[in-house]
């Protein structure tokens, strides 16, 4: 008898884990959403920091793991292998050029785009030099897929925070309101123009930069869903 009881507390929990990890289809509103670009508040900022703090230390991960950068870091990695700069200076370097980008498209930056280009490139430096590299092929997958979660936790902390899209983002939303070409095309075009200049300088191009695609936009689904269900009243 304790035994079915326990089976069904089991089965319940896991329906209710699994209802929890629903992917959102938008973005959701939260009590930490700002009303502007430059609302700033402590609570907001410190969400915000974190959220692209853990997105690095994500794109960290699948750069240590050596199966397949992000897109972005196979051209950040590229770019480092060329000059003297660390992946995470190069990822600096790219962000300011696709900020500049802005600038003919009249897109107006927020504070979140200036912390984008900031954090996530420390974050990435940091991660590299603190994360143990992997030798096992198990090993390195389990970085490829936390990477990736913590891409996908970290683009939904930021982004609900409503202070701007970082450069990339905001350039590609640009894009698409400019000439009218789908969003999905656009963002498809620029990555893979991005993968090719990166791999053509040297970037890690494989497996993870695959799965990466494959699984990214269930991971921020997935984690727009999260960050929905526990704010909501």
């Amino acid at each position: 008898m304790n035994e079915c009881k326990a089976l069904v507390v089991y089965r319940t929990l896991v329906r209710e884990f699994i209802e929890r990890l629903k992917p959102h289809k938008t973005v959701p509103n939260t009590p930490w959403t700002a009303t502007h670009r430059w609302d700033l508040s402590p609570s907001r900022v410190t969400i915000l920091i974190f959220g692209l703090f853990i997105f690095g230390i994500g794109d960290s991960l699948l750069i240590v793991a050596e199966l397949g950068n992000a897109p972005w870091s196979v051209l950040a990695q590229g770019v480092a292998l060329r000059t003297p700069l660390s992946v995470g200076a190069a990822t600096f370097l790219i962000s300011g050029i696709v900020l500049a980008l802005w600038i003919p498209l009249k897109e107006k930056p927020g504070f979140g785009t200036f912390a984008n280009i900031l954090v996530v490139a420390s974050a990435i430096d940091i991660g590299i030099a603190s994360i143990p590299h992997p030798e096992l092929l198990a090993i390195k997958l389990l970085y490829v897929f936390v990477g990736i979660g913590l891409v996908g936790s970290g683009s939904a902390l930021y982004i609900t925070c409503g202070l701007g899209p970082g450069p990339r983002d905001g350039w590609m939303t640009s894009m698409h309101r400019r000439t009218g070409i789908p969003v999905g095309r656009v963002r498809m075009i620029i990555e893979v123009s991005v993968l090719i200049m990166g791999a053509l300088l040297g970037g890690t191009l494989g497996l993870g930069t695959a799965l990466f695609a494959l699984l990214i936009g269930y991971s921020v689904a997935t984690s727009f869903g999260v960050v929905a269900r526990f704010t909501s009243k």
